[in-house]
């Protein structure tokens, strides 16, 4: 799911040949980087990712950053824009995006990646209250977007804001110890959560466990603000209280020197390796974000290294300004496939295992293969459809849509074997993955968009043979003989070798059947028109499966492709038929 970011100053150009796209990240079109978008829906989580475009050669080093985002923002608000008449206020307050790209001109001994965390609640401390195993999914999602950059060992920073600190406390209950490879802690206005019994000995002893170890706490004096004629926070639960409660468990350790300088009192360790800067507040006005937007995001990463305190200040004017994008369009989200596990079967082994199965034994089997990331890397890199396409009132969109480049295929990158299956099982995969069938109408537009189209390949029936799984190896050979002799490589959009399994209107009015269509000649005419004559359990080696992904693009804002096939001006877009989709996935009758 992918990116476009736009911004006029401070933006450089670096040679194509330069660049190194990371697998799955899209180029955000300003400023050099690329993002990245995960979304776990059935844990109401969702993850921006965003990484410069170089920096990931073989000899490079990686700092990741994982930034929890604070109550009521965003990703798109923590990110930030510049501020414009009619843009919620929230896009001009902490400005990470801003801020990172700031750390990037000034850190040139690592590549900084910064990993935004958001949840479906915008509350990290909601969402731990009401979520099973909290800590267990935290630490799956810090491994997850981990194993992206394991190429590079990459050294890890914890950071967040407001109600993020929830995060990243309940990532250091999630353990015995804090990982050798966290190197830096920053809370922002966010220690709400900390408590001696369960956190300070674990950071104790991670800062004593070696010499590049950094904590860097901010925090104002929230216990005298009134608001809404009320005390902000309880007396021992707001920042204020809780920073010096840290404070005061690591001098048992420690020595601190303190000091009052611009309105701040800054309490250092010799070496300034932990930094506590607390803010008086005898007005007692709320500094709550300020503390963030003045450069605070920059001085938790800087604090304690020779960058401390040069060409920014602490709660002085914001040092990034002229590095703030103009408008902001998050990507798609990326497709929900597990990574291949090595020790998965082939293609061949697979396809030879369920050669003597019934049809519903195999199917089991191949859901369980597929769903667990038995596929090849090629068809988890979707290929980005840009176009503009017309409603049923005839108006026109901007439309963006991701497609899988081939069929739906199991085995590793170098024995694979594309996999017909019946529409029950193509829609269980979808779900997991977030994708969906598609139509007609994106048959066709895949078709003319294809960068390989190959001649359809028949078998004359012969009994039974093409519903065999002997045939869909040889079929699959075939393909995979015509691919060679054209040129063409894997992740190349093809078409015209299946016929698709698709959505219609069919699936509600003819219940049980499956609805196929495509197999394109060089001509562009399909062979197969708009057919569910078949019951559902029928499959032979012409039928394949391709998923988009569910999320799409209209008009820079993001859709799921089947609420909109069910939207009545919109369903145009991607239908050629009369009418909405009342039901747009195969779900059998007791589902």
């Amino acid at each position: 799911m992918k990116y476009i970011l736009s911004a006029l100053l401070f933006s450089f150009l670096i040679p194509a040949a330069e660049a190194q796209k990371l697998p799955g990240f899209r180029n955000s079109g300003s400023f050099d980087e690329q993002q990245l978008v995960i979304e776990d829906t059935e844990n109401g989580t969702r993850i921006l990712i965003n990484a410069p475009l170089t920096g990931f050669g073989k000899k490079d080093k990686v700092l990741l950053i994982f930034y929890a985002l604070p109550n009521g923002s965003s990703i798109e608000h923590t990110f930030g824009r510049k501020a414009m008449p009619g843009i919620d206020y929230r896009y001009d307050l902490q400005h990470i995006g801003a801020q990172t790209r700031f750390l990037r001109s000034v850190i040139r001994n690592r590549t900084i990646v910064v990993a935004y965390l958001e949840n479906s609640r915008l509350s990290w401390p909601s969402w731990v209250a009401n979520t099973t195993d909290p800590r267990e999914k935290i630490k799956e999602m810090i491994g997850r977007i981990t194993g992206i950059f394991n190429e590079w060992k990459p050294e890890m920073a914890l950071n967040c804001h407001s109600g993020g600190g929830r995060f990243i406390f309940s990532y250091i209950d999630s353990a015995e110890e804090i990982p050798s490879s966290i190197v830096r802690i920053g809370f922002l206005d966010s220690t709400y959560g900390y408590e001696d019994t369960l956190h300070g000995k674990k950071i104790t002893n991670w800062l004593m466990s070696g010499k590049n170890r950094y904590l860097c706490t901010l925090a104002y004096n929230d216990s005298v603000v009134i608001y809404n004629g009320k005390p902000l926070v309880s007396p021992t639960g707001g920042t204020w209280y809780r920073s010096k409660m840290m404070k005061n468990y690591l001098s048992g350790n420690f020595r601190f020197r303190e000091k009052e300088r611009d309105s701040l009192k800054w309490i250092q360790s010799p070496g300034r390796r932990i930094e506590i800067i607390l803010k008086p507040n005898p007005g007692g006005k709320i500094y709550h974000t300020t503390q963030v937007e003045l450069n605070g995001f920059i001085h938790s990463i800087l604090s304690g290294t020779k960058h401390e305190q040069k060409n920014y200040a602490y709660y002085g004017k914001r040092a990034y300004s002229d590095l703030i994008n103009d408008s902001l369009i998050i990507p798609i989200r990326m497709l929900n496939i597990p990574a291949r596990d090595p020790l998965s079967e082939s293609g061949s082994e697979f396809m030879n295992r369920i050669r003597s199965l019934s049809a519903e034994e195999r199917e089991e089997e191949i859901y369980k293969a597929v769903s667990s990331g038995n596929i090849p890397d090629f068809l988890r890199d979707p290929v980005t459809m840009n176009g503009e396409f017309c409603d049923s009132q005839g108006k026109t969109h901007n439309v963006i849509y991701e497609a899988m480049p081939d069929y739906v295929a199991v085995g590793s990158n170098e024995d694979f074997c594309r996999i017909p299956m019946n529409p029950y099982t193509a829609q269980r995969v979808a779900d997991k993955f977030g994708a969906s069938l598609i139509t007609s109408a994106i048959s066709d537009n895949i078709y003319r968009s294809a960068d390989i189209r190959l001649e359809p390949f028949n078998y004359v029936p012969v009994g039974h043979e093409n519903e065999t799984v002997g045939k869909f190896i040889e079929h699959n050979a075939r393909i995979e003989k015509q691919l060679s002799e054209t040129g063409g490589r894997h992740g190349n959009l093809i078409a015209g070798i299946k016929k698709d399994v698709i959505l219609s209107s069919r699936i509600e009015t003819q219940p049980g059947k499956v609805v196929i269509y495509g197999w394109h000649r060089k001509d562009g005419n399909p062979i197969q028109p708009v057919y569910s004559g078949h019951i559902y359990w029928y499959v032979d080696y012409s039928h394949g499966i391709r998923l988009i992904n569910n999320q799409v693009l209209i008009d820079g804002k993001p859709k799921l492709f089947t609420e909109i096939l069910q939207d009545p001006i919109l369903f145009k877009i991607f239908s050629d038929e009369d009418a909405p989709m009342r039901q747009p996935a195969y779900r059998k009758q007791n589902q």
